[in-house]
């Protein structure tokens, strides 16, 4: 299994976000500066976070982006999720046509194994991915 790159681009993008909680507000460009992803794209990803309230966007003066709930509320499988829809490593969990179909004996376990994956990837808040950008910017410095 591999994420998309939006998907990655979304998390890198919340990392970013996340260092800017209670120092106010940023702006997508900001965003794309810092990240070094190219504008357009951290747009992209900010309406899905944004739709998926992750993220608030305030208008007017001292406006801009800010994180939607505390970033230890908010987790890997949330902006995943937000970016990719729900966690599933097969198709046929949504009712997706299958050559096998019912008479796969597999089929009744991938509830099972998805909602596992999910879990792991909601045990990671993105107040952790954001402690471990800092600490390697320090190790760098």
């Amino acid at each position: 299994m591999r994420l998309s790159n939006l998907a990655d681009y979304a998390i890198v993008t919340m990392c970013a976000a996340t260092r800017h909680c209670g120092g106010g507000r940023v702006s997508a460009g900001e965003l794309a500066q810092e990240t070094g992803l190219p504008a357009p794209t951290v747009q992209k990803v900010v309406s899905k976070l944004s739709g998926a309230g992750l993220l608030r966007s305030v208008r007017g003066a001292g406006g801009g982006l800010q994180l939607a709930r505390p970033a230890a509320a908010i987790t890997v499988a949330d902006i995943v999720e937000a970016v990719e829809g729900p966690i599933a490593l097969t198709a046929c969990v949504d009712g997706s046509d299958c050559v096998v179909g019912d008479t796969c004996a597999v089929k009744p376990h991938w509830p099972t194994i998805n909602n596992a994956l999910r879990g792991a990837l909601a045990d990671i808040p993105l107040t952790q991915l954001a402690q471990a950008h800092q600490t390697a910017a320090k190790e760098l410095a």
